[in-house]
């Protein structure tokens, strides 16, 4: 079971074998209605024009504000699921790593949502993104 006090290095170290290692995804720091993480800009992460695509992003996005949903519950009695991701591209990025950051806006019994900034090394907005993620019953 994840928790606040969750060490981060633990937390990566679950994301071996799943889309966050493929993508190079590296949780950085974590608080109550709070994640951040990091991913590189590089040929995993970029679209055939050089720049980072969308859906890396979206990715992004969605991998931070679901462990941040997780921390939030009781994982023996509940499940996390994303249900909507939705986000507008606003600059383009070429290299380095970009951070995003989820910050809660709703925290419901059935459902979250997160608000999650995507931003470049120099703290210049990429994209911007909404995500919901459903609380359900196990």
């Amino acid at each position: 079971m994840i928790t606040l006090d969750t060490p981060i290095s633990e937390l990566n170290a679950q994301s071996k074998g799943t889309l966050m290692e493929q993508l190079g995804i590296e949780y950085l720091e974590i608080k109550d209605g709070y994640v951040k993480a990091q991913m590189p800009v590089d040929h995993r992460t970029k679209q055939p024009f050089d720049i980072l695509h969308g859906g890396a992003s979206l990715a992004l996005a969605e991998t931070v504000a679901s462990l941040g949903s997780a921390l939030l519950v009781d994982l023996n009695n509940f499940d996390i699921r994303g249900a909507s991701v939705t986000s507008n591209h606003v600059g383009a990025v070429r290299s380095g790593v970009v951070f995003g950051e989820a910050r809660i806006i709703h925290r419901g019994k059935m459902t979250h949502v997160w608000d999650v900034d995507i931003k470049n090394e120099q703290g210049v907005r990429a994209s911007i993104a909404r995500v919901t993620v459903m609380v359900v019953p196990k």
